[in-house]
């Protein structure tokens, strides 16, 4: 039977709520628009995905970041986005599907956030080259496609600087690191507080804890969990703890609340993100800056200059930091910045392992 034009029709308005389906059927998804000029929109014309990690969008820490990239993108490049998020405990092919079908409903670039998504992205992307992909903490391995570009961070470094905060804040000589889960990456935070703390004090001592080891991921989602960790290291004498766990760290504030006592955040500057209740406890945060690398790498497919591979966001490149807000680390603003400066200075060598 010859396809009339009206039967053409149908059929892409078929296939294309399939798509619309099979993507809302991916996680906690959401199809917004952009709150960008008219011009912005008609140049860019970009549809970005992005698939959290487990927590999501609003997890007040490291999704949260990653989402404030999106956001300004949205609002200064006028794209639109889908977003996703996975779920605990979930398959390997439930990350490629939520992927895949990003990217089969148009969107590109895809962003994925954080190193679970690791072989995923590289199978997914395989099937997909004309379609940029990034991911989140994870290095380029020999299997990545050409078309993925990882972000990456020097998380030892600017946990360098929380860790002389801490020492230098502490008065019992007893502070603590609470990681979410015992993986390489969170490693690193523990590596560069270590060495940061013991620059100012070498006999300090440093409790460190993890709430789960691989593969279960829930130490970045179990607040309940970081809340026991964080009493256990107060109990022995702790009054600063470095919380690297993502949503879990929301227990350690309440925790250190609770004592009286001092934490560090992660990630975003938690002293404005944590629930109001605990935020005047949070005397600074680690900041790796996720939105920075998620809104550069948006940018550069709008321009038509991305690149694959590493891209290392460190303290040279403003990539990491630590923040000031509350005015709790004020009176050693000085002897941070100068940690810092010899940081990038090529002074000090910050370790990326325990």
């Amino acid at each position: 039977m010859k396809e009339t034009p009206l039967r053409r029709v149908m059929k892409i308005v078929a296939v294309t709520s399939v798509a619309a389906l099979a993507l809302a059927a991916c996680g906690s998804s959401d199809d917004t628009s952009s709150s960008g000029s008219t011009s912005s929109s008609t140049k860019s014309a970009l549809k970005v995905g992005l698939a959290y990690d487990i927590g999501g969008r609003g997890d007040q820490s490291f999704n949260d970041a990653a989402a404030a990239g999106l956001d300004k993108a949205k609002s200064d490049l006028g794209v639109t986005a889908q977003e996703a998020e996975a779920t605990t405990g979930e398959s390997e092919s439930a990350k490629e599907d939520r992927l895949r079908t990003l990217a089969q409903a148009g969107y590109n670039p895809v962003v994925a956030v954080g190193f679970a998504y690791a072989g995923a992205v590289d199978k997914v992307a395989a099937e997909f080259p004309d379609a940029k992909f990034a991911i989140v903490d994870s290095a380029k391995g020999d299997k990545t496609p050409a078309n993925v570009t990882s972000l990456l961070f020097a998380e030892n470094e600017g946990s360098y600087l929380v860790g002389v905060i801490a020492a230098k804040k502490s008065k019992s000589g007893n502070i603590g690191f609470i990681g979410g889960v015992q993986v390489p990456l969170i490693q690193k935070f523990e590596a560069g507080y270590v060495a940061g703390a013991k620059s100012v004090n070498p006999d300090i001592k440093i409790q460190v804890k993890y709430l789960t080891q691989p593969p279960d991921f829930s130490g970045f989602s179990d607040p309940a969990k970081g809340k026991t960790a964080a009493q256990g290291q107060l109990d022995a004498g702790a009054d600063v703890i470095y919380a690297a766990a993502g949503g879990s760290g929301g227990g350690v504030f309440e925790a250190c609340k609770a004592a009286g006592a001092s934490a560090i955040g992660v990630d975003s500057d938690q002293a404005l993100t944590a629930d109001a209740s605990v935020r005047d406890v949070i005397i600074s945060s680690m900041l790796k800056k996720v939105d920075v690398a998620v809104f550069d790498f948006i940018k550069a497919n709008q321009d038509g200059t991305v690149k694959g591979g590493d891209q290392v966001y460190d303290l040279k490149k403003g990539g990491v930091d630590y923040a000031t807000t509350g005015g709790h680390v004020d009176d050693i603003k000085a002897d941070v910045d100068k940690a810092k400066q010899d940081i990038i200075d090529g002074k000090i060598t910050v370790p990326t392992t325990p």
